[in-house]
C-alpha cells in the first residue's frame, strides 16, 4: 500500500490537468509557450502516473481495470469481476 500523502498527490495532479486542459490546448494551439511557461508543472499531462485505484501502487497497473496486479488477482480469485476466471486446460 502506498502512503496516503503519495495518493493524494496524484489526485492533486489528476485536479490541475483537468482544470487547466482547456488552456493548455488553447495556448498550445496559438503557440504562446511563454503563457504556457506560467502556468503550474503539475497542470501537465504527462507528470501524472498511473496508479492502482485501491492500493495506490505504481507498478505492475493493467490499464483495463485500473489496478494493480495484485489486487487484480485477489478480486478475480474471489469472483468480483465480471467474466474473468482463472485459466486452466
Amino acid at each position: 500500500m502506498a502512503r496516503e500523502s503519495v495518493k493524494a498527490r496524484e489526485r492533486k495532479r489528476q485536479a490541475l490537468v483537468a482544470k487547466f486542459a482547456e488552456k493548455r490546448a488553447a495556448l498550445k494551439a496559438e503557440g504562446n509557450y511563454a503563457e504556457l511557461d506560467q502556468l503550474p508543472r503539475n497542470a501537465s499531462p504527462v507528470r501524472l502516473h498511473n496508479r492502482c485505484q485501491l492500493s495506490g501502487r505504481p507498478k505492475g497497473y493493467m490499464r483495463h481495470f485500473g489496478m494493480c496486479r495484485n489486487m487484480f488477482r485477489d478480486l478475480a480469485l474471489a469472483g468480483k469481476i465480471p467474466g474473468v476466471r482463472k485459466a486452466s486446460w
